[in-house]
């Protein structure tokens, strides 16, 4: 049996999605202590305490399976959000939700359209249902907005937006967002993905959520894992009209958010402090970041996400791989169309100091 001929076509051509490199992974292959690792986008504060003791309290009843329809987390979800639970999907992560959306309104016979540099994800759960991609050139590293108008079509069914864009950590304001989701035809829905909004300190900053009433063919997806700390959890969730929520359902696994996950992300939901000394941290941080690469003279992309994108001034494998050896993991994005790039997760002002003295000595000081 030769498994790749029985594969679809799709799938034959895909290249796996490829993650931050794990600690315990670098501490296996160079035998290293006392890791630091900026490349996955995680809160270096990690869950709050009021997950923590969600989680705590509930562990006795691991045997059970989940609530497979996310009662009370909806019910929080939608009380904070003001939507209704109808409304809502949840994910094992958002990049669940992304792919019931491509397994919901995809086929070979559609495409999708999403940006040049952004989140590897589009592609691959476009590509995994034989559908076309559509990838209009960036602008100023983002989205833009006219280039991807120009390529929706008659067969287009999904139009991806990532609101901050990972990995560079753009932003697209009120009015252009709007103003794109007005032109687009009703047989196009749009994916706003706000992976990163709790993190976003901008006047001119969307909340695409207002404007569920307003656009029938809208879907924001967000998510746990960046600003409440809880990415070993995979929680993520979509909010769209009712009928949108009711097909992704369809195609949802039953208990695809596992029981802590459930428990700690609408624990997190009420857990304000915790998330004010995230969104402290990390402004802070961008700020330490921006400063010591300006100081250098390393060009980088100014970022609202928690994250930055850095010009390392030559190509940025080498540079990545001499980190490693430093005891630092940082994030190489050859793969999002820029070689010279390194992007960095904020961590705490320590970790970022270690990062910023290593990166000093593999650059030379």
């Amino acid at each position: 049996m030769n498994a790749e001929q029985l594969a679809l076509p799709g799938v034959r051509k895909l290249t796996p999605y490829q993650p931050g490199k794990p600690i315990a992974e670098l501490e296996r292959e160079l035998g290293l202590s006392d890791i630091v690792k900026l490349a996955s986008n995680e809160n270096p504060l990690g869950p709050g305490i009021e997950a923590l003791k969600a989680m705590l309290r509930i562990l006795e009843h691991a045997h059970l399976y989940p609530d497979g329809a996310g009662f009370e987390l909806k019910a929080a979800l939608a009380a904070k959000l003001g939507v209704a639970p109808a409304q809502i999907t949840l994910g094992n992560g958002s990049n669940d939700v992304l792919e019931l959306a491509a397994r919901a309104f995809l086929s070979p016979d559609n495409a999708a359209v999403f940006s040049q540099h952004a989140f590897a994800v589009y592609p691959i759960v476009t590509q995994a249902v034989g559908a076309r991609s559509c990838v209009a050139p960036a602008r100023d590293y983002g989205h833009d907005l006219d280039a991807m108008a120009a390529l929706v079509g008659a067969d287009t069914r999904l139009v991806f937006i990532a609101n901050p864009n990972n990995p560079t950590g753009t932003y697209l304001r009120r009015d252009a967002l709007r103003g794109f989701l007005e032109r687009l035809p009703g047989h196009v829905l749009a994916v706003v993905d706000e992976a990163y909004f709790e993190y976003v300190d901008a006047p001119d900053y969307p909340d695409a959520l207002q404007w569920l009433g307003d656009f029938p063919n809208l879907i924001v997806t967000r998510t746990f894992s960046k600003a409440y700390g809880l990415a070993g959890l995979r929680v993520g969730y979509a909010v769209s009209s009712a009928e949108i929520a009711d097909l992704l359902n369809r195609v949802r696994q039953p208990f695809n958010v596992n029981f802590l996950g459930l428990a700690a992300a609408t624990a997190a939901l009420s857990d304000d402090e915790h998330l004010r000394r995230t969104m402290e941290l990390n402004r802070a941080g961008l700020g330490q970041l921006a400063g010591a690469f300006a100081g250098r003279g390393l060009p980088y992309i100014p970022s609202v996400g928690n994250f930055i994108t850095v010009d390392v001034g030559r190509p940025a494998a080498p540079v990545y791989e001499a980190l490693l050896r430093e005891g630092v993991i940082v994030r190489p994005v050859a793969n999002y169309g820029l070689p010279g790039h390194l992007r960095v997760t904020v961590g705490t002002a320590e970790q970022n100091e270690i990062f910023l003295a290593a990166l000093n000595r593999v650059l030379g000081s």
